[in-house]
Protein backbone atom coordinates (compact mmCIF):
# COMPACT_ATOMS: atom_id res chain seq x y z
CA UNK A 1 0.00 0.00 0.00
CA UNK A 2 2.84 2.37 0.84
CA UNK A 3 4.44 1.96 -2.59
CA UNK A 4 1.09 2.56 -4.35
CA UNK A 5 -0.07 5.87 -2.90
CA UNK A 6 -0.62 5.06 0.77
CA UNK A 7 -3.98 4.84 2.53
CA UNK A 8 -5.23 8.05 0.97
CA UNK A 9 -4.02 7.73 -2.62
CA UNK A 10 -4.24 3.94 -3.09
CA UNK A 11 -6.22 2.80 -6.16
CA UNK A 12 -6.55 -0.95 -6.77
CA UNK A 13 -6.52 -0.91 -10.57
CA UNK A 14 -3.49 1.39 -10.75
CA UNK A 15 -1.68 -0.64 -8.08
CA UNK A 16 -2.25 -3.85 -10.04
CA UNK A 17 -0.81 -2.36 -13.22
CA UNK A 18 2.19 -1.04 -11.32
CA UNK A 19 2.73 -4.48 -9.80
CA UNK A 20 2.68 -6.08 -13.25
CA UNK A 21 5.28 -3.61 -14.49
CA UNK A 22 7.54 -4.18 -11.49
CA UNK A 23 7.49 -7.96 -11.67
CA UNK A 24 8.60 -8.12 -15.30
CA UNK A 25 11.98 -9.79 -15.70
CA UNK A 26 13.67 -8.58 -18.86
CA UNK A 27 16.81 -10.60 -18.10
CA UNK A 28 17.26 -13.96 -19.79
CA UNK A 29 16.59 -17.19 -17.93
CA UNK A 30 19.37 -19.12 -16.20
CA UNK A 31 19.38 -21.72 -18.97
CA UNK A 32 19.88 -19.03 -21.59
CA UNK A 33 22.71 -17.40 -19.64
CA UNK A 34 24.66 -20.60 -18.92
CA UNK A 35 25.42 -22.76 -22.01
CA UNK A 36 27.13 -25.40 -19.86
CA UNK A 37 24.01 -25.85 -17.72
CA UNK A 38 21.75 -25.84 -20.77
CA UNK A 39 23.86 -28.54 -22.45
CA UNK A 40 23.70 -30.71 -19.33
CA UNK A 41 19.91 -30.33 -19.04
CA UNK A 42 19.34 -31.07 -22.73
CA UNK A 43 21.55 -34.15 -22.56
CA UNK A 44 19.56 -35.54 -19.60
CA UNK A 45 16.23 -34.73 -21.25
CA UNK A 46 17.40 -36.67 -24.29
CA UNK A 47 17.91 -39.66 -21.98
CA UNK A 48 14.24 -39.29 -20.92
CA UNK A 49 15.05 -38.03 -17.43
CA UNK A 50 12.28 -35.96 -15.87
CA UNK A 51 12.98 -32.30 -14.95
CA UNK A 52 12.79 -33.27 -11.27
CA UNK A 53 15.37 -36.03 -11.74
CA UNK A 54 17.65 -33.60 -13.58
CA UNK A 55 17.33 -30.99 -10.84
CA UNK A 56 18.07 -33.53 -8.11
CA UNK A 57 21.04 -34.99 -10.01
CA UNK A 58 22.59 -31.55 -10.54
CA UNK A 59 22.30 -30.72 -6.83
CA UNK A 60 24.30 -33.86 -6.01
CA UNK A 61 26.74 -33.81 -8.94
CA UNK A 62 27.50 -30.05 -8.73
CA UNK A 63 26.96 -29.48 -5.02
CA UNK A 64 29.73 -26.83 -4.90
CA UNK A 65 28.72 -25.05 -8.12
CA UNK A 66 25.49 -22.99 -7.78
CA UNK A 67 25.67 -21.99 -11.43
CA UNK A 68 25.08 -25.63 -12.41
CA UNK A 69 21.93 -26.04 -10.29
CA UNK A 70 18.38 -25.33 -11.38
CA UNK A 71 14.85 -26.08 -10.17
CA UNK A 72 12.61 -28.47 -12.07
CA UNK A 73 10.01 -25.71 -12.40
CA UNK A 74 12.48 -23.56 -14.34
CA UNK A 75 13.11 -26.45 -16.72
CA UNK A 76 9.36 -26.91 -17.23
CA UNK A 77 8.98 -23.19 -17.90
CA UNK A 78 11.67 -23.30 -20.54
CA UNK A 79 9.91 -26.22 -22.24
CA UNK A 80 6.27 -25.13 -21.99
CA UNK A 81 6.24 -21.31 -21.85
CA UNK A 82 7.18 -19.73 -25.17
CA UNK A 83 8.39 -16.47 -23.66
CA UNK A 84 10.76 -18.33 -21.33
CA UNK A 85 11.91 -20.96 -23.81
CA UNK A 86 15.65 -21.59 -23.60
CA UNK A 87 15.50 -25.30 -24.44
CA UNK A 88 14.82 -26.88 -27.79
CA UNK A 89 11.06 -27.42 -28.11
CA UNK A 90 11.46 -30.89 -29.58
CA UNK A 91 12.82 -32.06 -26.22
CA UNK A 92 9.23 -32.20 -24.92
CA UNK A 93 8.84 -35.51 -26.77
CA UNK A 94 11.26 -37.05 -24.26
CA UNK A 95 9.01 -36.19 -21.31
CA UNK A 96 7.02 -39.08 -19.87
CA UNK A 97 3.61 -37.83 -21.10
CA UNK A 98 4.87 -36.06 -24.28
CA UNK A 99 2.35 -33.31 -23.61
CA UNK A 100 2.93 -29.68 -24.53
CA UNK A 101 1.19 -28.50 -21.34
CA UNK A 102 1.21 -29.89 -17.82
CA UNK A 103 -1.91 -31.77 -16.74
CA UNK A 104 -2.97 -33.73 -13.64
CA UNK A 105 -2.81 -37.50 -13.84
CA UNK A 106 -5.89 -39.68 -14.24
CA UNK A 107 -6.36 -42.87 -12.26
CA UNK A 108 -6.98 -46.03 -14.25
CA UNK A 109 -8.96 -49.03 -13.08
CA UNK A 110 -8.68 -52.65 -14.16
CA UNK A 111 -10.50 -55.90 -13.56
CA UNK A 112 -9.10 -58.89 -11.68
CA UNK A 113 -9.64 -62.63 -11.88
CA UNK A 114 -9.79 -65.24 -9.16
CA UNK A 115 -6.60 -66.80 -7.78
CA UNK A 116 -6.70 -70.13 -5.94
CA UNK A 117 -4.62 -70.62 -2.76
CA UNK A 118 -3.35 -67.06 -2.80
CA UNK A 119 -1.44 -65.55 0.13
CA UNK A 120 -2.57 -61.99 0.74
CA UNK A 121 -0.31 -59.01 1.27
CA UNK A 122 -1.43 -58.77 4.90
CA UNK A 123 0.61 -61.94 5.56
CA UNK A 124 3.75 -60.53 4.01
CA UNK A 125 6.77 -60.29 6.40
CA UNK A 126 7.46 -56.91 8.00
CA UNK A 127 10.89 -56.69 6.35
CA UNK A 128 9.17 -56.36 2.96
CA UNK A 129 7.15 -53.33 4.01
CA UNK A 130 10.07 -51.34 5.45
CA UNK A 131 12.23 -51.88 2.32
CA UNK A 132 15.29 -52.42 4.52
CA UNK A 133 16.38 -55.70 2.91
CA UNK A 134 16.80 -55.97 -0.89
CA UNK A 135 15.38 -58.98 -2.69
CA UNK A 136 11.66 -58.28 -2.43
CA UNK A 137 10.09 -57.60 -5.83
CA UNK A 138 6.87 -56.18 -7.25
CA UNK A 139 5.62 -57.36 -10.63
CA UNK A 140 2.98 -56.70 -13.25
CA UNK A 141 2.26 -56.82 -16.98
CA UNK A 142 2.62 -53.80 -19.25
CA UNK A 143 -0.02 -54.26 -21.93
CA UNK A 144 0.23 -53.32 -25.57
CA UNK A 145 -2.41 -53.53 -28.29
CA UNK A 146 -4.10 -56.71 -29.55
CA UNK A 147 -3.60 -58.89 -26.48
CA UNK A 148 0.18 -58.60 -26.16
CA UNK A 149 2.50 -57.22 -23.52
CA UNK A 150 5.70 -57.56 -21.51
CA UNK A 151 6.50 -58.47 -17.91
CA UNK A 152 7.93 -55.93 -15.46
CA UNK A 153 9.71 -56.46 -12.13
CA UNK A 154 10.91 -53.82 -9.67
CA UNK A 155 12.99 -54.43 -6.54
CA UNK A 156 11.40 -52.55 -3.63
CA UNK A 157 14.53 -51.39 -1.83
CA UNK A 158 16.70 -50.23 -4.76
CA UNK A 159 13.93 -49.69 -7.39
CA UNK A 160 15.99 -51.80 -9.77
CA UNK A 161 13.89 -52.88 -12.79
CA UNK A 162 13.92 -56.03 -14.88
CA UNK A 163 11.83 -56.60 -18.03
CA UNK A 164 11.00 -59.79 -19.90
CA UNK A 165 9.21 -60.66 -23.12
CA UNK A 166 5.97 -62.61 -23.45
CA UNK A 167 5.97 -63.31 -27.20
CA UNK A 168 3.24 -65.94 -27.12
CA UNK A 169 0.73 -64.15 -24.92
CA UNK A 170 0.26 -64.09 -21.17
CA UNK A 171 -1.50 -67.22 -20.09
CA UNK A 172 -0.71 -68.29 -16.51
CA UNK A 173 1.66 -71.02 -17.68
CA UNK A 174 3.61 -68.74 -20.02
CA UNK A 175 3.90 -65.94 -17.48
CA UNK A 176 5.04 -68.35 -14.77
CA UNK A 177 7.70 -69.84 -17.05
CA UNK A 178 9.03 -66.48 -18.30
CA UNK A 179 8.96 -64.98 -14.81
CA UNK A 180 10.84 -67.93 -13.32
CA UNK A 181 13.48 -67.74 -16.05
CA UNK A 182 14.02 -64.04 -15.29
CA UNK A 183 14.27 -64.23 -11.50
CA UNK A 184 16.57 -67.24 -11.60
CA UNK A 185 19.23 -65.02 -13.19
CA UNK A 186 19.46 -63.25 -9.82
CA UNK A 187 21.73 -64.34 -6.97
CA UNK A 188 19.97 -66.13 -4.10
CA UNK A 189 20.32 -63.07 -1.85
CA UNK A 190 18.03 -61.14 -4.20
CA UNK A 191 15.31 -63.79 -4.40
CA UNK A 192 13.11 -63.31 -1.33
CA UNK A 193 9.52 -62.52 -2.31
CA UNK A 194 7.25 -61.25 -5.08
CA UNK A 195 4.17 -59.04 -4.76
CA UNK A 196 1.61 -59.08 -7.62
CA UNK A 197 -1.96 -57.98 -8.17
CA UNK A 198 -4.82 -60.44 -8.55
CA UNK A 199 -4.61 -60.82 -12.31
CA UNK A 200 -5.34 -64.27 -13.80
CA UNK A 201 -1.84 -64.40 -15.30
CA UNK A 202 -0.58 -65.42 -11.82
CA UNK A 203 -2.94 -68.37 -11.42
CA UNK A 204 0.08 -70.70 -11.61
CA UNK A 205 1.80 -69.00 -8.66
CA UNK A 206 2.19 -72.23 -6.66
CA UNK A 207 4.27 -73.82 -9.42
CA UNK A 208 6.30 -70.62 -9.72
CA UNK A 209 7.09 -70.69 -5.98
CA UNK A 210 8.15 -74.33 -6.17
CA UNK A 211 10.44 -73.63 -9.14
CA UNK A 212 12.07 -70.48 -7.74
CA UNK A 213 11.66 -70.47 -3.97
CA UNK A 214 10.01 -67.02 -4.09
CA UNK A 215 6.82 -66.66 -2.07
CA UNK A 216 4.13 -64.74 -3.97
CA UNK A 217 1.91 -62.27 -2.09
CA UNK A 218 -1.21 -60.78 -3.66
CA UNK A 219 -2.47 -57.22 -3.33
CA UNK A 220 -5.98 -56.42 -2.21
CA UNK A 221 -8.47 -55.81 -5.07
CA UNK A 222 -8.23 -52.40 -6.71
CA UNK A 223 -5.22 -51.41 -4.59
CA UNK A 224 -2.40 -50.55 -7.05
CA UNK A 225 -0.64 -48.44 -4.40
CA UNK A 226 0.28 -51.68 -2.60
CA UNK A 227 2.84 -52.23 -5.36
CA UNK A 228 3.57 -48.57 -5.93
CA UNK A 229 7.17 -48.96 -7.08
CA UNK A 230 6.03 -51.17 -9.95
CA UNK A 231 3.18 -48.80 -10.84
CA UNK A 232 5.65 -45.92 -11.00
CA UNK A 233 8.04 -47.88 -13.19
CA UNK A 234 5.25 -48.91 -15.55
CA UNK A 235 4.45 -45.22 -15.93
CA UNK A 236 8.07 -44.52 -16.84
CA UNK A 237 7.98 -47.35 -19.37
CA UNK A 238 5.19 -45.62 -21.27
CA UNK A 239 7.85 -43.20 -22.50
CA UNK A 240 9.29 -46.12 -24.44
CA UNK A 241 6.13 -48.14 -25.09
CA UNK A 242 3.16 -45.75 -25.51
CA UNK A 243 -0.38 -46.99 -25.01
CA UNK A 244 -1.83 -48.56 -28.14
CA UNK A 245 1.53 -49.73 -29.47
CA UNK A 246 1.87 -53.44 -30.18
CA UNK A 247 4.55 -55.07 -28.03
CA UNK A 248 4.50 -58.37 -29.92
CA UNK A 249 7.76 -57.66 -31.75
CA UNK A 250 9.75 -56.27 -28.84
CA UNK A 251 12.96 -58.26 -28.29
CA UNK A 252 14.70 -59.07 -25.03
CA UNK A 253 17.71 -57.04 -26.17
CA UNK A 254 15.48 -53.99 -26.56
CA UNK A 255 13.95 -54.54 -23.12
CA UNK A 256 17.43 -54.91 -21.60
CA UNK A 257 18.47 -51.57 -23.11
CA UNK A 258 15.37 -49.85 -21.75
CA UNK A 259 15.91 -51.40 -18.31
CA UNK A 260 19.56 -50.25 -18.31
CA UNK A 261 18.44 -46.72 -19.11
CA UNK A 262 15.82 -46.73 -16.35
CA UNK A 263 18.25 -48.18 -13.84
CA UNK A 264 20.74 -45.43 -14.65
CA UNK A 265 18.35 -42.59 -13.81
CA UNK A 266 18.72 -40.85 -10.43
CA UNK A 267 15.70 -41.21 -8.11
CA UNK A 268 14.58 -38.75 -5.48
CA UNK A 269 13.58 -41.56 -3.14
CA UNK A 270 17.16 -42.90 -3.36
CA UNK A 271 18.76 -39.55 -2.51
CA UNK A 272 19.27 -38.87 -6.22
CA UNK A 273 21.32 -42.02 -6.68
CA UNK A 274 20.36 -44.49 -9.37
CA UNK A 275 18.88 -47.98 -8.86
CA UNK A 276 21.98 -49.46 -10.48
CA UNK A 277 24.21 -47.69 -7.97
CA UNK A 278 22.12 -48.86 -5.02
CA UNK A 279 22.07 -52.46 -6.24
CA UNK A 280 25.83 -52.38 -6.79
CA UNK A 281 26.31 -51.09 -3.22
CA UNK A 282 24.22 -53.94 -1.84
CA UNK A 283 26.08 -56.56 -3.87
CA UNK A 284 29.42 -55.13 -2.74
CA UNK A 285 28.30 -55.22 0.91
CA UNK A 286 27.05 -58.79 0.53
CA UNK A 287 30.33 -59.85 -1.05
CA UNK A 288 32.33 -58.21 1.74
CA UNK A 289 30.18 -59.82 4.42
CA UNK A 290 30.55 -63.22 2.74
CA UNK A 291 34.30 -62.79 2.54
CA UNK A 292 34.51 -61.82 6.21
CA UNK A 293 32.40 -64.84 7.20
CA UNK A 294 34.61 -67.17 5.16
CA UNK A 295 37.75 -65.71 6.69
Amino acid sequence: MARNGGRVGYRAAEAEQACLRRRRRPKASKLALCPRLRAEVEARLSLRWSPQQISGFLKVEYAQDPEMQISHETIYLSLFVQSRGALRKELTRHLRTRRLVRQPRKQLSSGRGQIVDKIMISERPAEVADRAVPGHWEGDLLLGSKNNGIGTLVERSTRYAMLFTLPNGFSAERVSRALAKTVMTLPASLRRSLTWDQGPEMADHVRFTIDTGLAVFFCDPRSPWQRGSNENTNGLLRQYFPRGRSLAGVTQDELDRVADELNGRPRQTLGWHSPAQKLAEFMEQSSSAGGATTA
